[in-house]
């Protein structure tokens, strides 16, 4: 898996370090960012299909032949 940097506000950081940890909503800062940014994908997605930039199903076979 590739990895990234990246500069982020220490608020924002500290708001997603209360959402981490056990028994909380992420296990790691790694995976609390991860999961926003497949969300953001998502909902850009949809914004995108719904004013017909894109089709899911092409979107979708375009993701499996990457792989």
């Amino acid at each position: 898996m590739p990895k990234i940097s990246l500069d982020m506000p220490a608020e924002l950081m500290n708001d997603l370090k209360r959402h981490t940890g056990d028994d909380k909503k992420f296990v790691s800062l790694a995976d609390a960012v991860r999961t926003a940014c497949r969300k953001l994908l998502d909902q850009l997605d949809e914004i995108d299909m719904r004013h017909g930039r894109i089709d899911r199903d092409k979107e979708r076979w375009k993701d499996l032949w990457k792989e």
